[in-house]
């Protein structure tokens, strides 16, 4: 008989696993699970959560989620839409329960304007997404014409009160910009113009003040050098910063990216929770022959099932064993404890010390500092009352934005307790962050009488001290101080 953990053992493994792996996390949530590789389309990579720092919109919550990796800025002729069979949603958690209060759900649509040329007296479709220059939302040269809406659904996600957000202006459809084909299709310098169009005032049901969206495509913003992480960590953990290329440089994905007031998704408390997820029918058949149109090649049915979720970054990529990556995709925060084989005794520092034998393995067990950094949030920043642990990003939104002048990309860190894991902005460097906290870092910040109040003390944690990085620099100056947040997409062609 398998022997299991009393609850409360339970829900601590559970932490501490997930914060492991949110702890030691190496890579972007690309590609992390068996099943998500044959679904690009709703495979998110990153998930920011994180109080406006655009100079005048201190009082705004941005939420950003990029979806659909490895986007190679030539991808023609069909380049990338999302799947408008599919639902994207942000949930928050207002209470600290681990069941989501709020959700903002996206759903897409393929238009096909099948735009057609005289060819010898027959009217003959063009076999690409564009007729010639592009300038504004929905021209008459695009072929095809990508548009969205968002319901607003307060309580349980699939039950809950859904209210539509609409225009400042009128209207709920949004227009997604086209991709980044590239200069000769938007002019040299046109893209940014063109995709600004793109960002829409909205207003957010049972809010006074509207925010912002925008959906389309962006340069990937993580930084991390991928095949020497995965190559048994093939680099200098103690090496200068700067040391390995970004080898996600080259590559675009597509972002989500939300702002709303923060009265509006605050509670009694000031914390709240973050996760993105995506979901498809569970029934998903091949249409023989598929009907005429963009996208139109599969009919679907049944129940929604959720195939991607991320809210710390990378807990599914490095901790939760191959054989449960898709149970872990599918589950919510509230169930979290099914995974606790995988927290109680985390692999990932013994595997660097494996590899580097002087960095030597944290000895508390369970891990309650990792618990407290990504699980629970840390006693005093972002810990909720009676907190539920679960795997979420945690925000204190009482806490001011730091400009970006001033912002730490170690966040708490660094000193800098407006980014990770309160949250995550862009520039917040959260693979260093993490190797280090999964080394012991916080141990050794809360000194022998265990300050932090996060379990453990700095002779538990022999490495904890050290500057331990991945070599690839990630920044707040890599990025802009306002709404999207980030970069403009590589051009497919200059």
């Amino acid at each position: 008989m398998k022997l299991r953990p009393k609850p409360h053992v339970l829900q601590l493994g559970v932490l501490a696993s997930c914060a492991v792996a949110a702890a030691g996390a190496l890579a972007s949530s690309h590609r992390e699970a068996p099943s998500i590789t044959a679904m690009p389309k709703v495979d998110a990579t990153d998930f920011y959560m994180f109080r406006s720092y655009e100079p005048g919109r201190q009082d705004y919550l941005t939420l950003i989620a990029n979806y659909q990796p490895d986007q190679g800025p030539y991808g023609g002729p069909n380049y990338y839409t999302l799947d408008p069979d599919a639902l994207y949603e942000f949930h928050l958690d207002t209470d600290g329960d681990a069941i989501e209060n709020i959700s903002f759900r996206f759903r897409f649509d393929n238009q096909l304007r099948d735009i057609q040329l005289p060819i010898s007296g027959k009217q003959v479709s063009i076999p690409l997404v564009q007729a010639g220059g592009i300038s504004a939302p929905n021209q008459a040269t695009s072929n095809v014409r990508e548009t969205y809406t968002i319901d607003m659904v307060r309580g349980e996600r699939r039950r809950g009160r859904v209210d539509a957000v609409s225009m400042v202006g009128g209207g709920t459809v949004f227009d997604k910009p086209t991709d980044y084909i590239g200069n000769k299709t938007f002019g040299p310098n046109g893209y940014a113009a063109y995709a600004n169009q793109h960002i829409y005032a909205v207003n957010i049901p049972g809010c006074g003040t509207p925010g912002r969206v925008f959906v389309g495509q962006r340069k990937d913003s993580f930084s991390i050098a991928l095949g020497k992480v995965f190559d048994l960590i093939n680099l200098n953990p103690l090496g200068a910063l700067d040391a390995n290329p970004d080898e996600l440089a080259g590559r675009n994905v597509t972002t989500l990216a939300l702002e709303v007031p923060i009265a509006c998704v605050t509670g009694g408390s000031p914390i709240i929770g973050g996760w993105t997820s995506a979901s498809l029918r569970q029934a998903r058949l091949i249409a023989s022959p598929p009907k005429r149109g963009h996208g139109t090649a599969t009919l679907n049915g049944g129940p929604w099932a959720q195939v991607s979720r991320l809210g710390m970054p990378l807990v599914n990529e490095v901790v939760i064993g191959l054989k449960d990556k898709d149970r872990f995709n599918s589950a919510k925060p509230k169930d979290d404890g099914q995974f606790a084989d995988y927290v109680t005794n985390p692999t990932l520092p013994a595997l660097i010390q494996t590899l580097f034998p002087s960095a030597v393995a944290p000895t508390n067990f369970p891990r309650t500092d990792l618990v407290a950094a990504f699980l629970t949030g840390v006693a005093g920043v972002n810990q909720p009352a009676n907190v539920k642990p679960s795997e979420m990003l945690r925000l204190n939104t009482s806490i001011a934005p730091t400009p970006k002048a001033g912002q730490s990309n170690l966040g708490v860190l660094g000193g800098d307790n407006a980014g990770f894991p309160n949250g995550r902005r862009p520039g917040d460097d959260v693979v260093d962050a993490e190797l280090r906290v999964a080394m012991g870092a916080l141990c050794v910040a809360t000194g022998a009488a265990d300050a932090l109040q996060v379990g453990c003390k700095p002779s538990d944690a022999p490495a904890g001290a050290a500057a331990l990085t991945d070599g690839t620099l990630q920044s707040p100056a890599q990025f802009p101080d306002a709404f999207p947040y980030l970069n403009l997409p590589l051009p497919g062609a200059q």
